[in-house]
């Protein structure tokens, strides 16, 4: 009998111990971008590959379009450890490591093959380290975000033609160094604020890649597209550091594979997007301006070797001397 009842007990402290062993983890991924651009059809595709290598120990919840907060907010979270994963600009995450930022800088990048080389090469691993150092949060993946258009209700067709204009522009002091450099008045706008913006004047323009002025209707309240070109943009998925240090060296290597891949797959989405877009816009009655770029160029020039800006000139000079 009491070999009976011992046994009893064992299996049922076995049975208690079993999901103990095998807890579920969730954790949260937050960004700003809508429900179906590729951003967050990736991030959700990711989500599902972790869990399935992980065989269900890690469930990542992902919250697209502002959800848990405007970007300023969500890389803040990341640092409080109330957010696991974000997608953010290098704009933003230049705020905790300002040499980052450079890759948000206008002009930076000659074209998407330049930017490729970057991503891809050295330079941008160093850079990683360096946010990782500074903020402890730890970046594990990199995603094209596309060329960064003017949208307006008046033709552009040359720096002068900006003098005045009240542009949005995120809310990261980096992305006033175009609009300045023309004349324009930059007005920093939360994300999701954007679109109301432009429809009762607050601001006469904004900017951002065609993808995402297709996904955030913003053509619907502008007439004008502008392809200044003037940002190569792209987003940084970043890891919280205390989320990263929990996880094991298997489990970092699974999350690694993973976020890189997910990165890859998004930027060949936004490159195939952008590339069919332009004509879209202008079936849909939009006027399309391909302006001279290099007027533009010229004019920020100077900001960016600048002994202000926020990179060292022998950065900029090592990206400019990519091939």
């Amino acid at each position: 009998m009491k070999t009976r009842i011992l046994g009893a007990l064992v299996l049922a402290a076995a049975t208690l111990a079993a999901p103990a062993a095998h807890a579920q983890i969730r954790l949260k991924w937050a960004h700003v971008y809508e429900s179906g651009e590729p951003y967050h059809l990736q991030a959700l595709w990711a989500a599902r590959e972790i869990s399935k290598r992980t065989n269900g120990r890690y469930e990542i919840d992902v919250f697209p379009a502002s959800t848990l907060g405007k970007e300023t907010d969500i890389n803040q979270a990341l640092s409080l450890g109330t957010i696991d994963i974000i997608y953010t600009s290098m704009a933003f995450a230049g705020r905790s490591y300002p040499p980052m930022s450079i890759a948000s800088a206008p002009y930076v990048f000659r074209d998407f093959d330049h930017w490729q080389k970057f991503r891809n090469g050295p330079i941008f691993r160093e850079l990683a380290r360096g946010y990782e150092e500074k903020s402890g949060n730890h970046i594990e993946g990199y995603t094209y975000y596309g060329e960064r258009e003017i949208t307006s209700n008046k033709p552009i067709t040359r720096p002068e033609d900006m003098k005045g204009l009240k542009i949005r522009v995120p809310d990261a002091p980096l992305y006033a160094m175009f609009p300045r450099a023309v004349g324009a008045s930059p007005t920093p706008i939360a994300f999701s604020e954007v679109y109301l913006a432009l429809q009762n004047g607050t601001v006469d323009a904004e900017e951002n890649p065609l993808p995402t002025i297709d996904a955030k209707r913003f053509y619907e309240v502008q007439k004008y597209i502008i392809l200044t070109g003037h940002i190569t943009e792209s987003l940084v998925t970043i890891v919280a550091g205390g989320t990263w240090n929990k996880l094991s060296e298997a489990d970092r290597k699974i999350f690694s594979d993973v976020l890189w891949e997910a990165s890859a797959r998004a930027t060949n989405d936004i490159v195939q997007a952008e590339g069919r877009l332009a004509s879209e816009l202008e079936r849909r009655g939009k006027i399309v301006v391909k302006v001279d770029r290099a007027p533009f160029m010229k004019a920020v020039q100077p900001y960016l070797v600048a002994p202000d800006a926020p990179w060292p000139r022998e950065l900029y000079d090592r990206i400019e001397a990519i091939k």
